[in-house]
């Protein structure tokens, strides 16, 4: 069993789905949703300075999995780098890719966690999608403050304090989720 990992430079911001996609087409070989990038090929040689291709170690370096921690050939192209290192390395050559992903402005995929990270740390999970909830619940907040106030106007009594404080924590609510609607 293999610890796997996925590099490409990220064109877009997409998903966690679709980078599982994109990750599946470039184990089969297709290519089409990335394009080549300079980054990539500085990111492979600095890998690679670091840890050697499977098939350029010396004969008594073979089960040292320190120095070459992969279990197979890395899948390198001028679009993409994968790669799979053995179990007992998993924790030391993804903190080492992430970094250099960092470094080199590159996406990493985890097939593992099924989540793309981006150079900023940032990761492909679907952004929060309650914009228009929150302008909703504003609206509403908003609607129900004027409803107070206009009642504690025509109410007379001394119950329209009541209403006029109930109004103003209802028209502070609706104000709040309109800011929290522009933030999302």
């Amino acid at each position: 069993m293999s610890f796997d990992l996925g590099v490409w430079y990220p064109q877009k911001r997409i998903p966690n789905e679709e980078a599982a996609e994109l990750y599946v087409r470039l184990c089969d070989g297709d290519t089409s949703g990335v394009a080549p990038h300079p980054a990539i090929g500085a990111f492979y040689a600095e890998l690679t300075t670091k840890h050697p291709e499977i098939d350029s170690i010396p004969q008594g370096k073979i089960d040292d999995h320190a120095y070459c921690p992969w279990s197979c050939k890395l899948d390198h192209a001028p679009t993409h780098v994968i790669m799979s290192c053995v179990w007992s390395q998993a924790t030391s050559v993804h903190k080492l890719v992430k970094e250099l992903t960092r470094k080199h402005g590159l996406a990493l995929y985890d097939p593992q966690s099924e989540e793309v990270v981006y150079p900023d740390g940032s990761t492909g999970a679907l952004r929060n999608k309650s914009r228009p909830s929150f302008w909703m619940l504003g609206v509403f907040a908003l609607l129900f403050g004027a409803i107070f106030v206009y009642t504690g106007r025509v109410s007379g009594s001394g119950i329209s304090v009541v209403f006029y404080v109930f109004g103003g924590l209802t028209l502070f609510m609706g104000v709040a989720c309109f800011r929290q609607g522009l933030r999302k």
